[in-house]
């Protein structure tokens, strides 16, 4: 079997699996998000957090829920990572310093996961299993929780309500993040991930030399953290590591994971805003972004420059054997279009243009499919962007899912989708402009520009990968970071759940002859078109000083 068939065969799989999953898990979400039943064990953490779950929020007072848990959830990580050497299971490591607790704090609670450590040489089994563990479970039930408010907001009918974010969280959690994460980190198990409590073992090198192997709760964090589009691994060399990632197969498994919610919430939207056409008409403008993404990376990675490249089938470098370049572009291309982060090869050693569309696909916003909430609300606010300019092509007021699209729902849909190239772009410049930034990079040039924007764009969209020859374990790139991440996160869940608040509001017009029909493939040929171009007329200028300059002929 020649490596084009195996690349064919590994992506249709994928594809096949994501579409037997779609309709029973997107169901089965909005079933969890529309009941009035709560669970006994559900019960009882209301009772312990004081909540009402039957008490229906506006949208400030969810938000109010969502940044009160958020700082909780940053203030007792970062002091938990502070005290590390004095509690259990330590291995040994000392207190993590200030600037990189805040930011690993920051980036864990954001759903981010940027490690500017190694796991293995910097992280107790405690820290890993009862901190960084647990925020990947919440923080990406936050993000769950944001996107069904939306989807309420879209759904439902004059009203400032938008259900209850405690029991939006924990439903979540309870429901879909905990089964799923078991089922998971089983199945890793049986395909040789670790799981165990080791302190390490020492094992001999083919050179000779001894190496200590940290062992760890291994495959229950890599379970949610793809399940979750988190990213952060126990060890710095993520899923490379024969630890979390021994095969081919379980390559193929952590892809479909991280994957497999962003790709089904389109469904669960098309169910509960009451039209499933709807829904397909989303998830179709994602697949089409995002399977453009992985044939072009492969290709490119193949017809990498260079004797010794052409004689290994394509661009070998920072790849693993395991997985060749058909399996790393795919991981790669999925972890950058979903806010994961985390990685199977050296993204740095990609190809100059492979390594912009890595870029790119997180400058897009992560909306293809996009992270676990997040994705699903970053599209639909392009989707109001997108009715509004098929309203201005027609003259026309417009309108989604039957709710007229006014000032005050555009004002919040720009300012959403604003928020990312203002923080990567200032991030970017002043890191390039003082000798912080220049001081951390290894390359010069393109490449050295490159590992900067990428960082930045990164910590802008929470997805947490990195261009690794950036030295960011600094005080300078820790904090700067730590802030981006912050306000990637919470500042358009500001105006998402403000948007959402206003659509809940309106009443509902019916139909007629100028409707645009949002359901039908000609609104996701509309909806992909406006992603790429917003996206490409805000960031071409940086890529054009960075990726392209690197990968076009001169």
């Amino acid at each position: 079997m020649n490596e084009t068939t195996a690349d064919v065969l590994q992506i249709s799989a994928l594809v096949a699996a994501l579409a037997l999953a779609h309709r029973p898990l997107g169901d089965y979400l909005a079933a969890v998000y529309s009941s009035r039943r709560h669970l006994r064990v559900e019960r009882w953490i209301y009772r312990a957090v004081g909540a009402d779950p039957d008490a229906e929020m506006g949208w400030t007072a969810y938000l109010r829920g969502v940044l009160a848990f958020s700082a909780a959830g940053v203030l007792f990580l970062y002091l938990f990572l502070r005290v590390q050497d004095r509690l259990p299971l330590s291995l040994g490591f000392a207190a993590i310093p200030p600037d990189q607790a805040f930011n690993t704090a920051v980036s864990f609670v954001s759903n981010t996961n940027w490690q500017s450590y190694s796991g293995e040489a910097a992280m107790g089994h405690l820290v890993q299993a009862g901190g960084l563990a647990v925020q990947n479970f919440l923080s990406a039930a936050v993000g769950l929780a944001v996107a069904i408010a939306l989807v309420r907001g879209f759904a439902r009918v004059r009203t400032g309500e938008l259900g209850n974010f405690w029991a939006d969280l924990v439903r979540g959690v309870v429901r879909v993040l905990l089964p799923g994460a078991a089922l998971a980190a089983v199945a890793l198990v049986a395909l040789g991930v670790v799981q165990n409590f080791s302190g390490g073992t020492e094992v001999h090198t083919l050179g000779g030399a001894t190496q200590h192997l940290t062992g760890g709760p291994v495959a229950s964090q890599e379970a949610i953290k793809n399940l979750g589009t988190n990213g952060g691994g126990p060890y710095n060399a993520n899923s490379a590591h024969p630890f979390e990632n021994p095969d081919g197969l379980s390559n193929l498994l952590e892809i479909f994971l991280l994957l497999v919610i962003p790709f089904s919430l389109p469904r669960t939207f098309g169910r509960m805003a009451g039209s499933v056409r709807q829904g397909y008409a989303v998830v179709a403008a994602m697949a089409v972004i995002w399977l453009a993404g992985v044939v072009a990376v492969t290709v490119v990675e193949h017809q990498a420059p260079g004797s010794a490249s052409q004689l290994a089938g394509g661009g070998m470098e920072g790849k693993e054997q395991r997985f060749g370049v058909g399996g790393s572009s795919l991981f790669a291309v999925s972890t950058t279009m979903t806010s994961t982060g985390s990685v199977n090869s050296a993204h740095d050693s990609f190809q100059g243009l492979s390594g912009g569309v890595l870029i790119f696909g997180m400058l897009l916003g992560e909306i293809a499919p996009g992270g676990v909430g997040s994705g699903l609300y970053g599209m639909l606010v392009m989707a109001v962007i997108a009715v509004f300019v098929a309203g201005l092509m027609v003259g026309r007021t417009p309108e989604y899912l039957g709710k007229k699209i006014g000032a005050r729902e555009m004002k919040l849909a720009a300012c959403a989708i604003l928020v990312t190239p203002a923080l990567v772009l200032t991030g970017t410049a002043v890191a390039m402009a003082l000798p912080d930034g220049e001081e951390a990079m290894t390359n010069v040039g393109p490449h050295g520009f490159s590992e900067v924007l990428y960082a930045y764009a990164s910590a802008a969209n929470n997805n947490g990968s990195a261009f690794a020859g950036l030295g960011a374990d600094t005080g300078f790139f820790n904090t700067t970071l730590g802030v981006v991440m912050l306000l990637g996160r919470f500042l358009p869940m500001v105006f998402v759940l403000a948007l959402a608040g206003s659509l809940a509001g309106r009443r509902r017009v019916p139909v007629t002859a100028g409707t645009l029909r949002t359901h039908q493939p000609l609104f996701s040929g509309l909806l992909v078109a406006t992603t790429v171009i917003v996206a490409g007329l805000t960031f071409l200028p940086a890529l054009s000083l960075g990726p392209l300059a690197e990968g076009l002929p001169a």
